[in-house]
């Protein structure tokens, strides 16, 4: 990995991550980076959500389509 980051942790939290990793077996590093990464896959930057709604064939956008009106 070529990319670094700083975080100044409160005592707590860096107490709580250096119990985890010797519990776990896991070097720190990898124990951030998978929290990370789990925290951001929560906030919609899903790569597939980008063809969610998509039917093949059908019209690009419903509101284009001639007739259409809801009740």
């Amino acid at each position: 990995m070529s990319n670094t980051l700083s975080v100044r942790l409160p005592t707590p939290l860096l107490e709580r991550l250096r119990r985890i990793a010797r519990d776990s077996g896991l070097p720190m590093g990898k124990l951030v980076r998978e929290s990370l990464e789990s925290t951001l896959s929560q906030h919609g930057d899903n790569p597939l959500l980008e063809f969610a709604g998509v039917i093949k064939g059908g019209p690009k956008d419903l509101s284009s389509r001639k007739g259409f009106s809801p009740k």
